[in-house]
């Protein structure tokens, strides 16, 4: 909640602080893409807040309704960022690949984890919690997996902005700051799923010793 609250003060602060140069958020991230080499991928808008992501299934770069068109810095370091990710794809980054590859087992394992985890300990069957923790256990290695990936692309996403002149100083300074807040948020999604998987072993650790 805490990192979440800070993500959504920084970025509200960032929005109304605009780049001197004019730039919007879609133009840069063409800039980017193009410099990178990358002419496959589509820009498009998504509706939402801060539901801009990349698809490389579908090689398109989706910008919020919040990014797309702004030229606040906040909005171009969100852009820059999602490039990063296309860079990524584009250059064989291992944990990004890894990622993309345990995505449906990581979604079917958080779905079907509880089910068979509360189904197991109602007819008291150790060996269904067992494969519901292993389910659960996906879900968490997807979390793991995700950290270095948006790390990674925060990283780019700011050298990019600062080699190609597109932000400089403070308004470098603020684009950081926004990336830094947002890039907590999956810190703090990891820590809580690793206290559930922690919470479950517990729990169910001690429900055998007592049977």
């Amino acid at each position: 909640m805490l990192a979440s609250a800070n993500v959504n003060r920084t970025y509200s602060r960032y929005m109304s602080f605009y780049n001197s140069r004019g730039l919007r958020a879609e133009n840069v991230a063409q800039k980017i893409l193009n410099n990178a080499g990358i002419f496959d991928v589509r820009i498009e808008r998504i509706s939402g807040n801060l539901t801009d992501h990349y698809s490389p299934r579908e090689k398109v770069l989706r910008l919020s309704d919040s990014v797309y068109g702004s030229s606040s810095v906040a909005a171009i370091g969100v852009a820059a960022h999602e490039c990063g990710h296309a860079i990524q794809h584009q250059r064989g980054y291992i944990p990004i690949t890894i990622r993309n590859l345990i995505v449906p087992v990581a979604n079917f394992g958080s779905n079907a984890a509880w089910p068979v985890l509360v189904f197991g300990a109602i007819i008291n069957n150790g060996t269904l919690v067992n494969i519901g923790i292993i389910l659960f256990s996906f879900a968490v290695l997807f979390q793991l997996v995700t950290l270095p990936v948006e790390f990674n692309a925060s990283g780019r996403a700011l050298k990019i902005l600062k080699e190609q002149n597109i932000l400089q100083g403070r308004e470098l300074n603020g684009a950081k700051k926004v990336l830094r807040a947002a890039a907590m948020t999956y810190v703090a999604s990891m820590v809580a799923i690793l206290l559930q998987l922690l919470r479950l072993l517990l729990i169910f650790g001690r429900r055998d010793r007592s049977n």
